[in-house]
């Protein structure tokens, strides 16, 4: 798959309607940071969302446990979502490969080729630079032309 095209509206839908529990490398427990508004909504919106984040390990974040790594969750997790750097991508694929997930998501300024080969190659489906909780609400953007003003 080409991550530099736009992703079918469809395969985006579908992998979010599919999954529901998401580990979420980067979490924080910061309400500035954009990793907990995107936390909160799909928590909120009634995905099993589970913390990754070494610095935060053993506290927790909106009652959620946080884990040092994806190989401590010790439960099964369909999706992986990344708020780390590009370079981390490969790393974190792989991880996600050897837990098992379905499903690898680089947020909105995460991308990586080799990431996205390794977590492929496993059968997994990708998706980078995008933001699943734009993706989940973003049906309801589209005007609604037959309406009158």
């Amino acid at each position: 798959m080409n991550h530099d095209e736009p992703y079918a509206p469809e395969y985006l839908a579908d992998i979010l309607k599919s999954v529901k529990s998401i580990a979420m490398v980067g979490a924080s427990s910061d309400p500035t940071k954009f990793s907990y508004g995107v936390l909160r909504v799909l928590h909120e919106t009634g995905y099993e969302m589970i913390p990754v984040n070494p610095k935060e390990a053993g506290r927790k974040i909106r009652g959620l446990q946080v884990f040092r790594a994806l190989s401590e969750i010790g439960r099964s997790v369909d999706m992986v979502e990344v708020f780390r750097g590009s370079e981390y991508l490969p790393e974190i694929a792989q991880e996600a490969v050897e837990i098992g997930a379905t499903v690898l998501w680089a947020q909105i300024g995460v991308r990586n080729d080799e990431a996205a080969r390794i977590a492929e190659e496993a059968g997994m489906r990708v998706v980078m630079n995008r933001c699943p909780k734009i993706e989940l609400f973003r049906p309801f953007w589209k005007p609604r032309l037959h309406q009158e003003i």
